[in-house]
């Protein structure tokens, strides 16, 4: 089995940081992609930030500049800094990771971890 589980999230202030970790463990496979994905109350999830295992990077407009996806490989994991956290930015956020096993691609999802930006 795979787990994909997220951490780092928290309550802080707008201006403030975090950083989310997202750690893919549990058998043997690559990794094809990994991103970051967000839902607010009462909207659709959204991607924040992807990363290709080539290293290409994609980000939503709202976060460019603010945000920065990288990758440990050698711990199968993946984190999203978040730095001038706004009101806005606040959602659940989740890992997506789209993993090679055996030849074939598998999407595996996070639980999720909870971002709240407030004063």
């Amino acid at each position: 089995q795979v787990q994909v589980v997220e951490s780092g999230g928290g309550l802080v202030q707008p201006g403030g940081s975090l950083r989310l970790s997202c750690a893919a463990s549990g058998r043997v496979f690559t990794i094809n992609s990994m991103g970051w994905y967000r839902q607010a109350p009462g909207k659709q999830r959204e991607l924040v930030a992807a990363l290709t295992s080539g290293g290409n990077t994609n980000y939503a407009d709202s976060v460019k500049g603010r945000f920065a996806i990288s990758r440990d490989n050698a711990r199968n994991t993946v984190y999203l800094q978040m730095n001038s956290l706004k009101p806005e930015d606040t959602a659940v956020y989740y890992c997506n990771a789209a993993l090679i096993i055996d030849r074939y691609e598998y999407h595996y999802w996070g639980q999720g971890t909870q971002v709240t930006v407030s004063s």
